[in-house]
């Protein structure tokens, strides 16, 4: 029983980073200044991790660019994972939470759009 359990996990934590290429749109999105800033309002981050985020943000932004002129999925997705690990490092908890909620629709539902509404 406790095998099945952890293979369901692996399968669902797996998957949530099996995402279609066609989708980072949101991910760039993440730099835009009004996204940026209703992001930060909504996840309700200090200064200082602002100021991380939004190096993080720029950082992912070139490592997407330069997989997505290679045409490269796994280093794509490792872009991905670079972006989600270090949210974690600086968000809390409850704003992680709410972060990794908001990437997943905007990039699971090409609702990039969601980012900015207030």
């Amino acid at each position: 029983m406790k095998k099945v359990l952890v293979l369901v996990l692996v399968t669902i934590a797996t998957s949530a980073f099996a995402i279609n290429p066609g989708n980072y749109k949101a991910v760039y999105k993440l730099n835009n200044e009004p996204t940026f800033d209703a992001l930060v309002r909504y996840l309700d981050v200090d200064e200082t991790q602002a100021d991380q985020l939004k190096y993080v943000f720029q950082l992912t932004e070139n490592k997407m660019k330069s997989a997505m002129k290679s045409e490269n999925e796994l280093a794509v997705d490792n872009a991905l994972l670079f972006n989600v690990g270090n949210a974690k490092y600086i968000l809390t908890n409850n704003q992680y939470k709410k972060y990794l909620v908001v990437l997943n629709l905007s990039i699971n539902h090409e609702s990039e759009e969601l980012l900015t509404q207030k």
